[in-house]
């Protein structure tokens, strides 16, 4: 969806909440008391109430805005500014698009579809060929770095995430050059160098042992022959780099150019939300104006925690 589609869909708040209804209505309502899914519709309340309890929900209840001030109009133009342009917003310049004065509702706002984009990645998981590697990412030090005084008031450090990409071998048989082509994409920020985080980074990530894994040969690998069928190493070189782990890289340097590029400054404890608006967006690239309404969907169908 774009700018003039939205204003001539969504005119005013009664035509979102009314996409909103339907959308949940295809999802399913569940009952927070006895979990029941058939509900009436209180039209004059704009609630659903449970069949079997007779217990209320209004539409925000269970999803991401529930108990969020902020206008069905607010979220939507928010969703249509998060879905439609690959480098994103900050939410100093959402704040300052819908014309809100107070920035605390606007953040929250933002790190919850972030949240929702995540959650829905992680329903899905890799298969087949998988290349996987680490890229460390500019973070605002910690407090705890500058009670060190390893950093002063201001600086920035580094952490290290996971970047995993679903691609595929292909060879021309003509001329017998081979290319990777890529699918789905997955990147989750890392605690430490320590080969348990990395195991279990992975075996979340995939769908089954039947997969191949191409690293390069790094220490916190050497358990991952362990958990799928074949794990080939490479030493790290300009050509791994161009070749063997080609999408993992674009994708870290793509990543890494669009934060610079958008945000002030990002903390390590926010910096897989933003891993997630960015992942998602990358995974629905041929999704067209279809993202609008996924990430609708995606808000209805998280958890708000």
């Amino acid at each position: 969806m774009n700018l003039f589609s939205f204003g001539a869909f969504f005119t005013n708040e009664e035509s979102c909440r009314l996409h909103f209804k339907k959308q949940r209505d295809k999802q399913g309502v569940v009952c927070h008391r006895c979990q029941g899914r058939d509900h009436y519709w209180l039209q004059n309340k704009w609630s659903y109430q449970c069949k079997s309890c007779n217990a209320r929900m209004s539409l925000r209840s269970g999803t991401i805005m529930q108990s969020s001030k902020l206008s069905f109009m607010d979220w939507y133009k928010t969703i249509l500014l998060l879905s439609t342009t690959k480098k994103g917003f900050s939410s100093k310049e959402i704040q300052r698009q819908l014309g809100l004065k107070r920035y605390e509702p606007v953040w929250a706002m933002v790190h919850k579809l972030r949240s929702a984009m995540g959650q829905r990645d992680d329903r899905y998981t890799l298969e087949g060929m998988i290349e996987m590697d680490e890229g460390y990412f500019t973070i605002e030090a910690s407090p705890e770095d500058h009670a060190s005084q390893k950093a002063g008031r201001g600086s920035k450090t580094k952490t290290n995430v996971m970047v995993m990409a679903e691609s595929t071998v292909l060879e021309d048989l003509s001329t017998g050059k081979k290319k990777r082509q890529c699918r789905y994409f997955k990147a989750k920020v890392l605690e430490d160098h320590k080969a348990d985080g990395t195991n279990d980074t992975l075996k979340n990530a995939i769908a089954d042992e039947q997969t191949i894994v191409f690293t390069d040969k790094s220490t916190s690998y050497v358990d991952i022959a362990d958990y799928v069928e074949l794990h080939i190493t490479e030493k790290s070189n300009e050509q791994t780099t161009k070749e063997t782990l080609k999408w993992v890289h674009i994708v870290i340097s793509n990543a890494k150019r669009n934060f610079v590029g958008t945000y002030h400054k990002i903390k390590k404890k926010y910096l897989q939300l933003y891993l997630n608006e960015f992942v998602y967006k990358l995974n629905r690239r041929y999704f067209g104006d279809g993202i609008f309404d996924r990430l609708v969907i995606a808000s209805i169908t998280a958890s708000g925690h």
